[in-house]
């Protein structure tokens, strides 16, 4: 029997959270892509507490598309919140995405924004 996309990303996402866990000393940031918009988190699963959080809809502007630039605009804003909370490292988690165009551009952002992994 063959999986829908979305079932496969999730059985991929849970292969994933089997080894991706974070702490107050790193916690986890995570990216959800739906079709209009990303979203990036920083979570402290120890606490179940989101930290930090940024998305397409955060940005200014008037019809703010998902791009791989606005992508990129979310991974700093997100960034720049966790240092403002004295976060600098994370443990990146793609949410079963393949680390490839949207999802590296969040990742590439969050690391310009100044966030260590």
């Amino acid at each position: 029997m063959k999986l829908s996309r979305d079932e496969a990303r999730k059985k991929r996402k849970m292969r994933i959270r089997k080894k991706i866990n974070g702490t107050p000393e790193r916690p986890r940031l995570v990216v959800f892509r739906s079709s209009k918009h990303i979203y990036a988190q920083i979570i402290d699963d120890l606490a179940g507490a989101t930290l930090a959080s940024a998305s397409t809809l955060s940005l200014e502007g008037d019809n703010i598309r998902l791009t791989v630039e606005n992508a990129k605009l979310v991974g700093k804003k997100v960034a720049e919140e966790a240092i403002k909370k004295s976060i600098t490292s994370v443990v990146f988690d793609r949410n079963g995405f393949v680390y490839h165009g949207r999802i590296k551009a969040v990742a590439d952002g969050a690391r310009e924004g100044g966030l260590n992994f």
